[in-house]
Parts: structure tokens; sequence; C-alpha cells
């Protein structure tokens, strides 16, 4: 699997509250994460900063036991979003200064060309394929969950004056329950995982045009940012983009 993580602090913050992270295992099991921290003065980056070290440390310590079955990771993958959470509600709760703190966060264990995603909040996982894209992830925001009940449209949704209201985060709530998605990799396809700070910005037509480039991998993650920058960069930006080169 190849890969390029890119995290940059936008036009307009002074701090990057996102983290992006790609991790390998002795064992060959890889997992790529990103965490969009929210809440007053650096809670938000304290918030990603924990999750992302902590989800890390979880994974390579894990046992390869913990890996050997679907059952076995869906299980791994649902005790550690938990954990997670509990660790950063518990930290919110006993330092004022962080009260309310949270993090969107996904995390998806790779072996060979399958994939099992973990998600909470508004960050996205996307597939590219054959010149085609599909969203995998469904966000936990108001303004998605007014489409899902048809209250609003799609096209109505991207200007909607509470687009960045969250229904779920990591750390906000003393229980949190992920939702799971499995998806099977082609060969030669993508994996682009993000936070809003980029799928705000920049369309999934947009997206497959860098992506379906003759770019390098690293060369696309770059340009991906730069039009997220281009069309404002209110927020932070970041990505770990992953290509699957052939059967194995």
């Amino acid at each position: 699997m190849k890969y390029t993580v890119e995290s940059d602090i936008g036009r307009k913050r002074s701090i990057n509250e996102d983290r992006a992270a790609f991790v390998t295992r002795e064992d060959g099991l890889q997992m790529a994460l990103v965490a969009d921290g929210m809440g007053g003065h650096n809670a938000g980056d304290v918030a990603s900063q924990m999750a992302s070290e902590e989800a890390r440390t979880l994974f390579l310590q894990a046992k390869s036991k913990s890996f050997t079955t679907m059952d076995k990771k869906k299980e791994w993958l649902l005790e550690t979003v938990k954990k997670l959470n509990k660790t950063l509600y518990r930290y919110a709760s006993s330092n004022p200064d962080c009260s309310g703190m949270g993090t969107t966060l996904i995390i998806v264990l790779i072996e060979k060309l399958h994939c099992l995603i973990a998600h909470v909040g508004d960050s996205r996982v996307y597939h590219f394929y054959d010149n085609k894209v599909k969203q995998i992830t469904k966000d936990h925001s108001y303004v998605n969950a007014l489409v899902e009940s048809g209250e609003i449209s799609v096209e109505e949704a991207e200007n909607h004056p509470k687009k960045n209201v969250i229904l779920k985060a990591l750390g906000t709530d003393s229980r949190v329950e992920p939702d799971l998605y499995e998806m099977m990799l082609t060969p030669y396809s993508y994996i682009l995982v993000c936070s809003d700070g980029l799928s705000n910005k920049v369309d999934m037509r947009a997206m497959g045009a860098v992506i379906f480039d003759s770019l390098s991998l690293q060369e696309k993650g770059k340009k991906l940012v730069e039009l997220a920058n281009a069309s404002g960069g209110e927020d932070n930006i970041s990505l770990v983009l992953l290509m699957k080169e052939g059967e194995s």
C-alpha cells in the first residue's frame, strides 16, 4: 500500500486542530487515521492529539490474535473507539480549560484488499476507482440528518447555515457508538480519508481530477490541499491518501 499524509493549518486558523497518520504493524496490518478536533482555546488540538496518539499506541501494542478474523477486527475497533472516547471524556471533565472538547475520528484497518472503517463525526472516506468516486461514510451532522429525512436537498445542504453542526463526536459524551463500514479495494484504486477542511472546499469531481491525474501520490496529496486553500482555506485541511497497487 502506497500512502501520503498531509495536514495543513489552512489560511484562517491560528492552530492546527487536525491529526492524520498512517501506521504499519510488524505483522503487516495497516491503519490510516484522521481526527479533526473541536473545542474552545486549544482544546480541539488536545482532543485530536490524544485520540491520534492513543489509537496508534493501542494499534501497535495489540496482539495479532485481535485481528485474525473479521469479527475480531470489528470488536477491536469498537473497543478502541470506546476506550478513546472514555479517555477524552474523563480528561475534559477533569480539566476546565478542555471542557466540551471533542474530535471527529476515522480509523481504517487495511489488510491486503480489505478495509474496515470506524467513523465518528463528519470527516470522510472516499473510494476512487475506474475513474469513479464513491463516498463511503455518512456525516454525523445536523445537515446530513435533514438530507436523509428528505427535508432538504443535497444542493441545499452545501450552503446551509448549520452545515458545521456535528451530532456525534469523540469525547463530548460518556458513550459513543461509531459507524462501521467494510469495503474491498480494487487493484490500482485509491482511498482518501480527510477532514471537512478538504471535503467542504473541494467537490468529488475536482478530487477525482487530481487523483486520476498522472502526478505522484505525494503531489496529489499536496494538490488537494492547495485546492482547498485556493477556495478559502478557512479550516485546517488533513488527509491520508492511499493507493493499492495490483493484487496481493
